[in-house]
């Protein structure tokens, strides 16, 4: 499986709920009931991926819980409790031009505006307020950085994004 056909992982099963085999499931999706619009998915079973088809889901007091086609066994399906969901990049949605997946950013070289090298982005976090990008510093950092933290904030700290060719241009001093 390449790069581009690795699956991206959308959400986790978690603990079994009833005696028919449903999974409660936390969704990592911007919206949280989006998981559901992804069909199949891939579940990560023992380090391979299993296509299934979700059945039934519902919403189950802040979260939610799933019927998998196939699966009506509250023990085997506690085999399934924390296996990963993903699903294939083909079944992204296209975004606007000024949105990004937090897959197309990760691995961006990471350039300020003076032309300086900052590092690769290695993660993305979300913090509530907005997303920051943790920047792995180049093996021959000037500043003694190991890593960087740069709050993803489009006009005020991020000036450009290129997709195409990797990068993420910044207003953000070295030393920081």
């Amino acid at each position: 499986m390449t790069q581009e056909q690795k699956p991206i992982v959308v959400g986790r099963l978690g603990a079994v709920h009833g005696v028919k085999g449903w999974l409660k499931v936390n969704s990592f999706t911007d919206i949280a009931e989006g998981i559901f619009d992804y069909s199949p998915w891939l579940v990560n079973r023992q380090g391979k991926w299993v296509e299934v088809e979700v059945k039934n889901w519902r919403a189950q007091a802040n979260s939610f819980v799933a019927e998998i086609k196939g699966l009506n066994d509250r023990n085997e399906a506690q085999t399934w409790v924390n296996c990963e969901i993903g699903i294939m990049p083909e079944q992204l949605q296209d975004l606007p031009e000024d949105e990004f997946y937090w897959k197309d950013l990760i691995g961006c070289e990471v350039i300020n505006l003076k032309g300086y090298h900052m590092g690769k982005v290695s993660e993305i976090l979300e913090t509530g307020s907005n997303d920051v990008l943790r920047v792995k510093a180049n093996a021959k950092d000037g500043f003694g950085k190991k890593e960087r933290l740069i709050p993803f904030v489009t006009e005020q700290f991020v000036s450009k994004v290129d997709i195409a060719q990797q990068q993420i241009h910044v207003d953000w001093d070295p030393d920081f």
